[in-house]
């Protein structure tokens, strides 16, 4: 009993630590699978262990090995009126079902983020907004302009192949350049 609770006592203080640099972002989760890469592109070699990371569900790594032990631990120290075989059996099963619960959990979570960035490519054409700084009139030039795209203003640089738009023209964006600059006409020269 006394390396039980020797071994659960220092798991929890692990799991303690871990928590807490995850919820600050210094969550660094190291793997315990074996896949070794001998040359330095940082692709395993073993086509195997490329699946297995890809995946994003690594079942061999330290933090499972603390939520099994974790949940072995403590399920052992407090099932002391059980014979031990079944104690150790109820415990083993506790410490998978622990690990398996947290890892759907971070697999649940993994669905919520989203990267904030916008593909201009896909969103920009079509959306109108005005210019902020003049733009040149026949592409001679780049300006700036301000557009609202899913709820949120951007600023991008812009052309045009009208003439000149001053600051406060209302335009629309009528084709992407590049990721940075946009093809604008003025909203009133457009024929719907």
């Amino acid at each position: 009993m006394k390396i039980l609770w020797g071994i659960t006592i220092a798991v929890s203080l692990i799991f303690l630590i871990q928590t807490v640099a995850t919820f600050l972002g210094a969550d660094a989760d190291g793997s315990l699978d074996g896949g070794a890469d001998f040359d330095v592109d940082g692709i395993p070699d073993d086509p195997s262990f490329a699946d297995v990371h890809s995946s994003g569900m690594n079942l061999l790594t330290f933090r499972n090995f603390i939520n099994f032990l974790l949940g072995f631990g403590w399920s052992a120290v407090l099932l002391t009126n059980i014979p031990w075989g079944w104690r150790m059996v109820i415990s083993v099963a506790i410490g998978c079902g622990l690990v398996a619960l947290v890892m759907y959990l971070f697999k649940w979570l993994s669905h919520m983020q989203q990267s904030g960035n916008i593909n201009v490519y896909r969103s920009a054409a079509g959306c109108t907004g005005t210019t902020y700084l003049t733009i040149p009139g026949a592409r001679a030039g780049e300006g700036k302009v301000q557009i609202t795209i899913g709820g949120a203003v951007r600023e991008y640089g812009a052309v045009t192949d009208g003439d000149t738009l001053p600051t406060g023209t209302r335009i629309r964006v009528v084709e992407v350049v590049d990721p940075n600059t946009l093809l604008v006409e003025e909203v009133n020269t457009l024929i719907v």
